[in-house]
């Protein structure tokens, strides 16, 4: 059966693959070489060199291609890495347009990084397109979008930034880490470049970082396969076989975190210590419609904030927590709570994470796929501190 008629949870376990040619192994071998024998110089039998190409990545970015109905996949050895190929597309005196509302490690990048090679930044709220839009002129060259964000879960519409993409011959990437392709797939709505930190849900089992590219354009593909070269920010054998194998319960695994995520949002909904609760599948949640629109569920990540809005409060709570483990990262089996402005956020000045919401007592949680009546006792029992 071809890709295109799979269905997504097939997808996940045969999408892109096939037998290993050699010996029959369902699952591809792990090619733990660093070079290949060649007949004569020139003369290999499609991979001379690991950075260039190895059979276990390729497997892979096979299968990274197939869930996200995309024609081309790049795996990269880091989130990050994977976002730095996209900004080497560009060039010093272009502009970019990025949410305001965005993962503090990709900011660091942006404003450290590149804005120091002459590419421009404008951080914008873009639930408004037409704010996003009214930044656009002549050196504009690529919109950025998380959808849902980290950490304040807001909502984009893909298609009102394709539309605009389209509109002025740009190019629209999206950060789709938090939704997976298990829930929404931005190429189909028009997207040119879609990244993971497949670190996260991909991998989803806290044991490996590393972060990928998605395209259908052979062109772009072209570019970024080039970059991913030259660069060599690629991942080994051993991490790319993590994902690989991540992959195939991705869709098992998303399920139980969009019915323990709801479950732990309503909880704390109306608990009486919380203040606000982050969630996109709330009906007043802004954009919920747009959620509904392009997304198959709602997620497993959660942010709030306990009422009061203390920084001593958010900071008892997740020390507390004894089935949550207090992290960095998300996305994988197991529940993890973070507090953004001083982990995964703190890279981005006070004054600018606060217009865009990550207040000092902003706690962001990771549902995982633990019995979720755990969940709500060990934070039911946190909340109780202070």
């Amino acid at each position: 059966m071809s890709d295109k008629k799979m269905a997504f949870n097939t997808k996940t376990i045969h999408g892109g693959q096939e037998p290993d040619k050699a010996y029959g192994s369902v699952m591809p071998p792990i090619y733990q070489t660093s070079t290949y024998a060649q007949s004569t110089p020139g003369g290999h039998r499609g991979y001379e060199y690991s950075r260039s190409g190895n059979p276990t990545r390729h497997a892979l970015e096979m299968s990274l291609a197939s869930i996200e109905n995309g024609s081309f996949g790049l795996a990269f050895g880091s989130g990050l890495a994977a976002i730095d190929a996209v900004m080497k597309l560009l060039s010093p005196g272009d502009e970019v347009i990025s949410t305001n509302d965005l993962y503090g490690g990709s900011y660091r990048l942006f404003t450290r990084i590149f804005e120091g090679f002459g590419i421009k930044f404008h951080f914008v709220g873009m639930q408004d397109a037409g704010a996003v839009e009214a930044l656009v002129n002549e050196n504009t060259k690529l919109i950025w979008v998380e959808t849902p964000t980290n950490p304040m879960m807001n909502v984009i519409d893909v298609s009102a930034m394709v539309a605009i993409a389209r509109k002025h011959k740009l190019l629209l990437a999206v950060d789709n880490t938090f939704a997976t392709p298990y829930l929404q797939q931005p190429l189909d709505m028009g997207a040119d470049i879609v990244m993971h930190s497949a670190t996260k849900y991909l991998g989803g089992h806290s044991d490996v970082v590393m972060g990928a590219l998605v395209v259908n354009d052979k062109d772009l593909a072209d570019r970024l396969f080039f970059i991913q070269n030259a660069s060599g920010a690629v991942p080994g054998p051993m991490d790319s076989f993590l994902v690989l194998r991540g992959i195939k319960t991705l869709h098992v695994r998303m399920q139980r975190h969009c019915e323990n995520g709801a479950a732990v949002a309503r909880f704390l909904r109306q608990h009486p210590k919380v203040g606000k609760v982050y969630w996109p599948g709330f009906e007043d949640h802004p954009n919920h419609e747009v959620a509904k629109a392009q997304m198959k569920d709602f997620g497993g990540m959660i942010s709030f904030i306990p009422k009061g809005g203390e920084f001593r409060d958010a900071i008892a709570i997740v020390e507390a927590l004894k089935v949550f483990t207090l992290a960095e990262s998300l996305g994988g089996v197991e529940s993890l709570a973070g507090h953004p402005a001083s982990m995964t956020h703190a890279s981005i000045p006070k004054t600018e994470r606060e217009k865009s919401g990550v207040v000092d007592a902003l706690v962001r949680l990771s549902v995982g796929i633990e019995d979720v009546e755990d969940l709500i006792a060990d934070l039911d029992s946190a909340l109780g501190a202070f």
